[in-house]
């Protein structure tokens, strides 16, 4: 079928009448994958300009070039992550209009919303595997990509092990190239943190089908808050093999973070002016708490093409954590910002395992094309954990007290839960009129397996074992092959509760959760430069108690509607930028005796916009400048609207400057993150509740990469 062809790294001109034509250039590129079913060594190539992918992963149909994908999904390059010299998978989604941060950037863990709706950092998936990529902070210098796809995905992902509904994160390992890679990067990040990572990439055989391909990091020292340390070491080994119908890959890391006095998020009392924000680099934290947090995971996926038209493929991987934190989330109390600070010991671990098996073929019926994938997935994952109160401590948001540091008691690390989530999954892309016309349908059987366990005796205190059936249609027309029209319906998924023993149907297990998406959209490719503009809904249940009959039932329900203006590309050959706006309604629709119905989600603003953009100077040679603004509307805190976050704005540069010294190519790289030191609230957190969560410090990073 033909396909159509967008050149990202180079262009290639039209020769003079007359002029002797020079012999072709071998141009550096992605080697095209032994068959178009495979994954492993088919990353989809850079788009112009190398900011983002001209495609991604879209969860059990494989790559898909963003034209011929009904959703909006964005996949952020490894480019990306180094020159604007991302630490965390919150650092990347900066770059996108639809994605905001909902826990402080100053602590051990990630979190944030997509549409509205908050992401667990748990539910972040490896190659579409859950269960494999570290859950605090995890490094981003092994990824290859780091893809956003926005809105429910159950169909596509299954259900995600924590019930995200607004959106996916998966993140692709990097992979050996066909040229020796070894790179040496020494950082510094303030206020007194420098750190190095090394990346060394090689191949061997006669085809070059082994590849090995290592990343390492290590940073350590104060950040740019008060009174706080961090430590973080990582190994990331990744390993390929590329044979004639055989494919390998396996990826193997540990992950290491420490940090001292981190900074969570703050809870506000019911009737409370929500308080103006401290300094930016204030640390109300107790010197003394921490997070120490240590990963291992791995996963191996391995492919066989049947015939040039059928490919057979498995994955496994898991991850096990254990974790030991001293920390608190201080409750304020009155409007001079005076709270109490309960400190938690929270000793924990936990551990998880998944498992894919997947058939993709293509064949026709008549002038039907059909590209169908059969997949059966299981994730196992088991919790254990002792919270324990330390101390209470009265201080001040704005001249916060420290007191020594309480007794610790030893505290053995109970079960507290474990469950499995398995499916089985059919879709098919029928396509017609040479990919003008495709419509993806699949159904998607999920059954939720989850127990509770007495952490005294070990008993299980409560069972939940349900099933769904999750549809989910696409369709892409493209009256031009640079033109797609689009539009989706899917759903996503989250466990029901049990209902607790305070209510009358004490036991009742509710069905699971069914958040249902409807999404339309249009792409446009102008060359250089892809547009999409999108509409979405999104309806979301929840639990609900009834005090008439004293019930609780799942009548809950949260609307998000929303336009999401997206770009990305090359103006020229030397300006590069990505952008967009997302204007967001979020409405509660159903509340208890529709007490707060219509009223505006918590977390959910009016208008989120972020563009960046850098430029290849023309007087000094090498010199990049760059430039980002993040705008944030006004956010309510509290279901009842009346604690409300201001808007915000955050402005970043940066600039680098590549030159060679004795034919050795270097980069040195300087960032600044909240320029103007804004200090601000940046979110509602995602706790129940009325929760804040502080904004970004101003931050410098600077760092200089040799490729020996």
């Amino acid at each position: 079928m033909m396909r159509m062809f967008r050149a990202s790294a180079a262009e290639i001109e039209k020769t003079e009448e007359g002029a002797t034509p020079l012999d072709p250039i071998d141009i550096a590129a992605p080697k095209p994958a032994p068959n178009r079913n495979a994954m492993i060594g088919a990353v989809p190539a850079p788009y112009a300009g190398g900011l983002v992918a001209t495609g991604g992963q879209l969860g059990m149909l494989g790559n898909r070039d963003v034209m011929d994908t009904p959703f909006n999904q964005t996949s952020y390059t490894a480019q990306t992550i180094m020159d604007q010299q991302a630490r965390t998978i919150a650092d990347v989604t900066a770059n996108d209009a639809s994605v905001r941060p909902n826990w402080p950037s100053a602590t051990f863990n990630t979190g944030f919303n997509i549409r509205g709706f908050s992401i667990n950092p748990w539910d972040i998936s490896m190659n579409g595997l859950y269960g494999v990529v570290p859950t605090q902070n995890p490094a981003v210098e092994f990824a290859e990509r780091i893809e956003i796809l926005k809105g429910p995905s159950a169909l596509l992902n299954g259900v995600p092990p924590f019930g995200s509904v607004g959106g996916a994160v998966n993140v692709v390992p990097k992979r050996a190239g066909d040229e020796p890679l070894t790179r040496l990067t020494a950082s510094y990040y303030s206020n007194l943190q420098p750190g190095v990572t090394v990346d060394i990439g090689r191949r061997f055989g006669e085809d070059k089908q082994f590849g090995v391909r290592f990343n390492g990091v290590y940073r350590k020292g104060d950040t740019a808050v008060d009174r706080q340390k961090q430590e973080l070491v990582g190994t990331f080994l990744g390993l390929d093999y590329r044979g004639d119908r055989m494919r390998l890959s396996a990826d193997l890391g540990y992950q290491r973070q420490h940090m001292d006095s981190p900074i969570r998020i703050v809870g506000l009392s019911s009737g409370l002016p929500v308080p103006a924000a401290p300094k930016s680099t204030s640390n109300w934290s107790q010197p003394w708490s921490y997070a120490d947090v240590t990963e291992f995971f791995g996963m191996m996926r391995g492919e066989y093409d049947l015939s040039p038209d059928w490919t057979a493929s498995f994955a496994v991987g898991g991850r096990g954590y254990d974790a030991k934190y001293l920390w608190s989330n201080p409750l304020i109390a009155n409007n001079n910002g005076n709270f109490v600070d309960n400190v938690w010991t929270y000793p924990s671990y936990a551990d998880a395992s998944s498992q894919e098996l997947r058939l993709h073929g293509r064949f026709a019926t008549g002038f039907i094309d059909h590209e169908v994938t059969a997949t059966g997935t299981r994730f196992y994952s088991e919790l254990g954990g002792a919270l324990s109160t330390v101390a209470s401590i009265s201080s001040n948001l704005y001249y916060p007290t420290f007191v020594s540091r309480p007794a610790i008691p030893d505290i053995s690390v109970p079960r507290n839960s474990d469950g499995v989530l398995s499916s089985l999954a059919f879709a098919d892309v029928m396509s017609v009129l040479d990919e003008r016309v495709q419509i993806i349908a699949g159904l998607r059987e999920q059954q939720i397996e989850a127990r509770n366990y007495n952490t005294a005796t070990g008993a299980i205190t409560s069972r939940y074992q349900k099933s769904a059936l999750s549809p989910a249609v696409g369709l892409v027309l493209k009256p031009e092959q640079n033109i797609s029209f689009y539009g989706n319906y899917i759903q996503g998924l989250q466990q029901g509760a049990v209902v607790a023993s305070n209510y009358v149907n004490a036991g009742e297990i509710l069905p699971p959760y069914i958040s249902t998406q409807y999404e339309l959209g249009v792409k446009v490719d102008w060359g250089r430069i892809i547009s999409t503009v999108s509409w979405f809904e999104i309806t979301q249940p929840s639990g609900l108690a009834n005090s008439a009959t004293n019930t609780y039932s799942a009548d809950g329900a949260q609307r998000n509607r929303g336009v999401e203006l997206n770009s990305y590309g090359q103006l020229t050959d030397a300006v590069r930028f990505i952008g967009g706006l997302t204007l967001l309604d979020g409405v509660l629709t159903k509340t208890a005796k529709g007490a707060y119905d219509g009223n505006v989600a918590t977390g959910a603003p009016h208008v989120q916009l972020n563009l960046g953009g850098e430029w290849d100077t023309p007087f000094v040679g090498g010199l990049t400048l760059s430039g980002r603004v993040i705008y944030t509307g006004s956010q309510y805190v509290d279901i009842a609207n009346t604690q409300q976050i201001p808007d915000w704005a955050r402005f970043d540069f940066g600039m680098r400057y590549k030159f060679e010294s004795y034919g050795v190519p270097i980069v040195i790289r300087l960032n600044v993150e909240n320029a103007f030191d804004r200090s601000y609230w940046q979110a509602a957190a995602p706790a129940g509740g009325a929760y804040l969560s502080s904004g970004a410090p101003r931050r410098f990073l600077l760092s200089t990469s040799v490729d020996f």
